[in-house]
């Protein structure tokens, strides 16, 4: 009697080779950590450079070095473990009337205040405080909204770079 096709289709069990192709594959990520440690030590911007332009190189040494040592398998279930989780950050497609009200509102906010920055600091003096962290807030702010807009918004928010892109009524 043969076992069911989707017993013989299971994933590699965490043998030898699973384990070593994960500490690979962490270590292809974990060595970027150097990059930082050397500008810490005070290495010259040359050598910088030159430990960025290795590291680039090794980490996808290391990433190949990691699909041959636990097999195809077992790669493409580490990087759904690792990368899994970014597929459940994507926005919805379509979001109600609050949400989209709200959405437009933190996409209007950093945009019109960026425009009134110069003309507030010319007619009032003074009155505009010049934190940076209001900045990155008002930034991140920017960021958010299309998150809180949905992913239809990216649609129409490429649009406007398409010269032949078209507005379709709907009902």
């Amino acid at each position: 009697m043969t076992p069911p096709a989707q017993d013989m289709e299971r994933s590699p069990s965490p043998g030898w080779r699973f384990r070593g192709g994960i500490v690979i594959f962490v270590l292809a990520f974990a060595i970027w950590l150097l990059v930082p440690l050397a500008a810490g030590l005070g290495a010259s911007a040359t050598s910088i450079a030159a430990l960025s332009g290795f590291i680039f190189v090794a980490n996808k040494v290391l990433l190949v070095l990691c699909v041959a040592v636990m097999g195809r398998a077992g790669f493409q279930q580490i990087k759904a473990i690792a990368f899994g989780y970014v597929t459940s950050l994507s926005p919805p497609a379509q979001v109600g009337p609050v949400r989209h009200a709200v959405g437009l509102a933190m996409f209007c906010l950093p945009l019109v205040t960026a425009m009134l920055a110069p003309y507030i600091d010319l007619l009032w003096p003074g009155f505009r405080p010049s934190a940076w962290q209001i900045e990155v807030l008002l930034d991140l702010v920017l960021v958010a909204s299309f998150f809180v807009l949905g992913g239809d918004f990216w649609n129409k928010l490429q649009a406007l770079f398409v010269r032949t892109a078209r507005v379709i009524e709907s009902a």
